[in-house]
C-alpha cells in the first residue's frame, strides 16, 4: 500500500504518518515545509510543494493507492476575513486535486472536513451526520462544498471517498499560534508564563479528541474499503471552563483565565454522535481528556525548556 499524505508535516498529518508507517505503508508526504517539531521520519518520501502547484502535486500522486487530504489554508477564525482566499486556496485547490487524481488513476481519498463548522448552530445534541448544514463561517461553507464535490466525483467518476468530520483535536506537536486548538494554546501560554485568554464566558462546549485517536481512525479508514461521511470525535462534551479546571489539576496549580468578548462565529455547543463510524469500523476513542492533557503538557514542557 502506498499513501500520499497532503499536509503530512502538520499536527494531524505527522501523527497519521506514524500510524501508517507502523502498518508497513509506504508513505509520501506533500507539504509546503518539513515537520516543525522533529525531523521527517527516515522512511518517508517527502515532497515539498504548495497546494496550487499542479505539476508538483501531479508528480506526487504518481503510483499512489490512497490520498489523505489534511491540508487547509484557513481556520474558522480567519476564513471570514478573506472568504475569496478561502475559496481559492481550499475549494478550488481541492477540485483541482480531484482532476489530478482522476488523471493519475487514484480513486481512494480520505478527506478531513469539520465536525463543528459544517453544521452551524446545532439543532440536535449530540450532532449526527444527517444534521442540516448551516455554517456560520466561510471555513464551514468551503468544507461543506468540498464534501459535495467529493460525492459528485464518486457518482460521476468512481471516486471512493471517506469524509471525516473531526471535532477538536489536541495533543503533542500542536503549534502555539493561538488561532486554533484551545487546549494546545492554553498549555503553551502556561509554559511561557503568559495568561490564558477565553473568548466569551467559557461556557461554550466542545467535543475534544486526542490526536492519537484521530490519527488511528484516519489510518483505519484509508486502509479499509468503506466510503461515506462520518463524524470523528470523542462523543462527549466539555466546556472551556471545564478544560481550564482539568488543566489546573494537571499542572498542579490554579489557572486564572482572562475573559474577552465573545466571537460571532463561535457555535455555543457541539458534541458529535460517533455511533455511525463505530458501527462501520472497529474503532473507538481510547484516551480520556485528563490523560490527553497530561501527555500534551509533558510534551510542551519539554519543548519550552
Amino acid at each position: 500500500m502506498k499513501a500520499l499524505v497532503i499536509g503530512g508535516s502538520g499536527f494531524i498529518g505527522s501523527h497519521l504518518v506514524d500510524r501508517l508507517l507502523q502498518r508497513g505503508v509506504k508513505v509520501r508526504v506533500y507539504d509546503r515545509s518539513a515537520e516543525r517539531f522533529r525531523d521527517t521520519p527516515a522512511p518517508v518520501d517527502f515532497r515539498q510543494g504548495s497546494f496550487d502547484d499542479s505539476a508538483s502535486l501531479a508528480e506526487a500522486l504518481n503510483d499512489m493507492d490512497v490520498v489523505f487530504h489534511l491540508l487547509s489554508t484557513s481556520v474558522p477564525s480567519t476564513s471570514n476575513l478573506d472568504p475569496v482566499g478561502d475559496i481559492t486556496g481550499n475549494l478550488i485547490g481541492t477540485v483541482r486535486l480531484l482532476e489530478l487524481m482522476r488523471g493519475a488513476g487514484v480513486r481512494r481519498i480520505v478527506y478531513l472536513s469539520s465536525g463543528g463548522t459544517v453544521y452551524g448552530i446545532p439543532e440536535m445534541d449530540p450532532v449526527r451526520e444527517n444534521h442540516p448544514q448551516k455554517p456560520i463561517s466561510s471555513y464551514g461553507v468551503v468544507k461543506g462544498a468540498i464534501e459535495k464535490y467529493l460525492m459528485m466525483e464518486q457518482h460521476l467518476h468512481g471516486l471512493k471517498p471517506v469524509i471525516l468530520r473531526p471535532s477538536n483535536p489536541y495533543g503533542p506537536r500542536q503549534g502555539h499560534g493561538g488561532v486554533q486548538g484551545v487546549i494546545g494554546t492554553f498549555l503553551w501560554r502556561l509554559a511561557s508564563r503568559e495568561p490564558i485568554e477565553i473568548w466569551g464566558d467559557g461556557k461554550i462546549v466542545r467535543d475534544f479528541i486526542q490526536i492519537t485517536d484521530l490519527a488511528e481512525l484516519c489510518a483505519l479508514c484509508g486502509l479499509s474499503d468503506i466510503t461515506g461521511i462520518f463524524n470523528a470525535g470523542s462523543g462527549t462534551g466539555h466546556s472551556i471552563l471545564e478544560v481550564v479546571e482539568t488543566i489546573s489539576e494537571v499542572v498542579g496549580k490554579p489557572v486564572e483565565p482572562r475573559f474577552k468578548p465573545g466571537r460571532g462565529f463561535d457555535v455555543p455547543r457541539v458534541i458529535l454522535d460517533i455511533s455511525a463510524i463505530r458501527e462501520k469500523i472497529s474503532w473507538k476513542p481510547q484516551i480520556a481528556l485528563a490523560d490527553g492533557i497530561a501527555e500534551t503538557w509533558e510534551w510542551i514542557r519539554k519543548q519550552a525548556s
